[in-house]
């Protein structure tokens, strides 16, 4: 898809009613982890990743292609090694929106001069560590210039929205945790899986854009 389609796309759908939770759902892993019985959920903490959208580099064929901007965590993190969307604590005082920009330039140098908030998607939960995150949507008319922080990110990957809609680029895996083994789907791209809670914001994502999701089960 170009990357006016998809601005254009964000925009209109972003002023409607959200694919919120069934779209989630169709790259969530099988069976769902769910907040333990009788949980809190005034102990939830409230995180904020950045989904910048930009048009590809100039000096190749896809320049007109839109982009998003994802993460590698660095090892020595919590869930080190997985693909992630720029991000991270929202801080007292803050709103998602400036959490999301704050911790896109923490990680990966993002120029903020350069961006354009578009709006936010539907908060997802994160029982396994917690979390409520807040996807905020932005977008950027060039390709930013952005450098990895060697304490938080090991790679930055600038995948085309195109290799997301690829069938080719869609697995389904298993992985175990606790002892209970789970059915995970996946976008593996750049040499990377992208799976968990990012997948799951990347499906309502594509829902904005009135592309096909795919099914989890």
């Amino acid at each position: 898809m170009t990357f006016t389609d998809v601005v254009t796309r964000l925009e209109g759908g972003l002023r409607r009613e959200l694919p919120g939770p069934e779209a989630q759902a169709r790259l969530a892993p099988i069976p769902r982890r769910e907040w333990p019985q009788g949980f809190d959920q005034a102990r939830i903490r409230h995180a904020a990743g950045l989904l910048l959208v930009f048009p590809g580099n100039t000096s190749n064929a896809s320049s007109d292609r839109a982009h998003i901007v994802l993460t590698v965590r660095a090892d020595r993190l919590r869930h080190g090694g997985q693909v992630s969307l720029p991000g991270g604590v929202v801080e007292p005082g803050e709103t998602v929106e400036q959490a999301a920009l704050r911790e896109a330039h923490e990680e990966v140098a993002l120029p903020l001069a350069q961006v354009r908030v578009l709006g936010a998607l539907t908060p997802l939960d994160i029982p396994v560590s917690g979390f409520r995150l807040h996807p905020i949507v932005a977008l950027s008319e060039t390709p930013p210039c952005l450098t990895p922080a060697d304490a938080e990110v090991a790679r930055i990957l600038e995948v085309a929205v195109d290799e997301l809609l690829a069938p080719a680029n869609f697995v389904r895996t298993r992985r175990e945790r606790d002892g209970v083994e789970y059915v995970v789907p996946a976008f593996r791209v750049c040499g990377h899986e992208i799976w968990g809670a990012t997948a799951m914001i990347l499906a309502e994502f594509l829902a904005m854009l009135g592309l096909p999701g795919k099914k989890s089960r």
